[in-house]
């Protein structure tokens, strides 16, 4: 069993000894939730002066811990304060270094409040700075998307799906698309900010307190909406750090299939667009190699940031009301989350920044495939009183052809077009012209230009 230790100050008088080695290395906190300091100390500041009001501080008493609290921060952030793994976590170490600044006053901060309510409202606090920063880094992006789509609105590429050539489109419209995904997850961040934006601080322990404290003060003081409604849900409640996961999880997910279309572009394959050697990496073998390492990472990062969501999720999921230990868990997987999807989008607006896009390589493109085999089927259908269904299956016969003749479905004659069907004439090879294919498309939401120009002013008042 090893030799008792002391007991920890934190307990009072009801431990005799301090915790075995193995509990003292499990239980601490403070190398994670060291982050949290100046949302602890902006915290504690609010509860300090709603004590003072209430009459269980007196004014001296106040700004002495203002003035304590102020060198508290300023020692940790100089990095002149050395955390204590002893006191467990960022609060008991706020509170510990401020007793030795200020001496008796400092015991008193704690009046009205526990750690429980602390931790909750820390965590609120920073979960909703992080929103914001969520936000400026989604809007860069789509800034950068913007700006690429504004140079390319007639630039021309094969539209994909099933990875295989379907229709001409232009690469303006791909990126806008983009621009869309990630206005929602703007919107989602933005939804969950208001959500989590109620402040838990008075709940105390889980019961609430019997100090005629003012709860809509400190939550006022803090930004908060107002105060949460029922003590055991504010000191208990996580489901705002799994929404956030939630919606950091759907910003990788989009992340990564944008950093899997540059890896696809920037082949040499491909070629549809070109990265300079800023967010490229050469190979220590192959002297030749371009590799487009940014993108790849920031599509490996999806991994971690979804098991961040389900790790929580696997937390919270059997947990009674109100705290239990198993919280402190929360913030791991939620810093490195938000941490990796802020780096990953830094890095794919970097690379959306830096590429060149390779428009002639991207129209060349368009002339495999036969992208413009619906183009010949819409106009049976326009021009030729032929129902869809059997245009569909003309068409179908002169793409075997042109495959047989391995030219493209304009490179056959009108005499050969006409063996399929007769009333073929020779307005269908400007019908089917790849960019009156991709000019024709003037549906709300479609890759005219035309309408990409509408869609790109439209997406510059979205984004602000």
């Amino acid at each position: 069993m090893g030799e008792k230790k002391s007991a920890n100050s934190m307990w009072g008088g009801h431990y005799a000894f301090g915790p075995a080695d193995a509990f003292a290395a499990i239980n601490p906190s403070i190398e994670v939730d060291k982050r949290l300091y100046a949302e602890d100390i902006g915290g504690s500041l609010a509860h300090a002066a709603m004590l003072a009001k209430v009459g269980i501080l007196n004014g001296d008493e106040l700004k002495e811990i203002e003035r304590g609290l102020a060198q508290v921060k300023s020692e940790i952030e100089s990095g002149t304060l050395a955390f204590s793994v002893a006191l467990e976590d960022i609060h008991m170490n706020v509170e510990s270094r401020l007793k030795e600044i200020i001496g008796a006053p400092a015991s008193k901060l704690h009046t009205a409040r526990s750690r429980n309510d602390q931790v909750a409202t820390d965590l609120r606090l920073y979960a909703r700075n992080l929103c914001g920063h969520m936000d400026g880094a989604l809007k860069a992006l789509q800034t950068a998307l913007l700006a690429q789509a504004e140079k390319n609105i007639d630039t021309v590429m094969p539209g994909l799906t099933h990875l295989q050539p379907a229709q001409p489109i232009t690469f303006a419209h791909h990126l806008l698309a983009y621009v869309e995904m990630f206005g929602r997850d703007r919107g989602r961040v933005a939804d969950a900010a208001k959500r989590l934006n109620e402040c838990p601080l008075g709940a105390a322990a889980l019961a609430g307190t019997t100090y005629p404290i003012d709860r809509d003060m400190t939550a006022k003081a803090l930004g908060f909406a107002h105060p949460m409604r029922n003590s055991m849900d504010a000191v208990s409640s996580r489901d705002y750090v799994i929404e956030l996961l939630a919606a950091f999880s759907i910003i990788a997910t989009h992340l990564s299939r944008l950093a899997e279309e540059l890896v696809f572009w920037t082949s040499p394959l491909v070629g549809f667009v070109k990265l300079s050697e800023s967010f490229t990496s050469g190979s220590s073998i192959m002297p030749q190699k371009r590799n487009p390492d940014a993108a790849e990472l920031v599509r490996g990062k999806t991994g971690g940031v979804i098991g961040s969501l389900v790790a929580m999720l696997t937390t919270i999921k059997a947990l009674p009301l109100a705290y239990n230990k198993d919280m402190q868990e929360d913030k791991r997987p939620f810093f490195f989350a938000g941490d990796e999807v802020l780096l990953s989008l830094k890095a794919m607006t970097g690379m959306i920044a830096d590429m060149t896009a390779q428009a002639d390589v991207m129209r060349a493109a368009c002339s495999r495939g036969y992208l413009n085999a619906t183009d010949l089927a819409d106009w049976l259908v326009q021009h030729a009183d032929v129902a869809f269904r059997d245009a569909h299956h003309l068409t179908g016969q002169l793409v075997k052809l042109a495959e047989e003749k391995k030219c493209g479905l304009e490179d056959l004659s009108l005499e050969q077009m006409q063996a399929v069907h007769p009333k073929i004439t020779a307005e269908i090879f400007s019908a089917i012209a790849i960019d009156a294919c991709v000019a024709r498309r003037t549906s709300l939401g479609g890759t005219a230009p035309a309408r990409v120009k509408e869609a790109l002013s439209t997406a510059k008042k979205a984004v602000g």
